[in-house]
């Protein structure tokens, strides 16, 4: 990671009783990644972000593990929404908007994202199976939730159809990383415009 922090570059932690994060992101990097959370499916997932993306994450987190994997999920999600906010700026000159459909053998999901300013998550994913290994699927909404709270996102999330939950996760993630980086992308003709009759987001 780039030891000066630019307009699109952040590094944020946060502390609390539960969990210690830090997290630094640059959304014009190269998809390099960097992952000690102590919950490895979602370092696997998160590498998938950083990879399709283009988007450098560098995430450290110590959490309360001993009584399960939902206060780190979450707040990493949590952090990382705050990252993204940073690095975003005024949001003069971006696309906003990024969608994004990603298959893997039989699992096809959708993501759309609008970075607007307002908060919000639809997310209608049906996952086969409850955990992937030692992975409860559940907290990935609450990592999304986490996520748009803080980046002033709003999300849909769609898996439109698969059997395998590691593959039905891992193209929502993948989707996710592919949304993202059109949404965060300068458009060169909005350059120093804001993207919104509003003039703010």
């Amino acid at each position: 990671m780039a030891s000066e922090i630019s307009s699109r570059q952040a590094r944020i932690e946060r502390n609390t009783l539960e969990t210690q994060i830090q997290i630094e992101i640059d959304l014009d990097g190269s998809g390099c990644s960097r992952f000690q959370t102590g919950v490895p499916f979602l370092d696997h997932m998160l590498d998938q972000v950083a990879r399709h993306g283009l988007i450098d994450l560098d995430i450290h987190a110590v959490g309360d593990l001993h009584i399960d994997a939902h206060h780190t999920v979450e707040d990493i999600g949590i952090t990382l929404g705050q990252a993204l906010a940073k690095s975003l700026g005024d949001k003069r000159g971006i696309r906003r908007y990024g969608h994004a459909y990603v298959p893997l053998d039989e699992a096809l999901s959708r993501v759309v994202i609008d970075l607007s300013g307002r908060p919000g998550l639809v997310y209608e994913v049906d996952f086969s199976r409850a955990m992937i290994g030692a992975f409860d699927v559940d907290l990935f909404q609450e990592f999304f939730h986490g996520l748009v709270n803080h980046a002033g996102m709003t999300l849909h999330i769609d898996n439109l159809r698969g059997t395998n939950a590691h593959h039905q996760a891992e193209t929502i993630f993948k989707a996710f990383g592919r949304a993202l980086r059109m949404a965060v992308e300068p458009d060169p003709r909005m350059a120093g415009m804001t993207p919104s009759t509003k003039g703010a987001l």
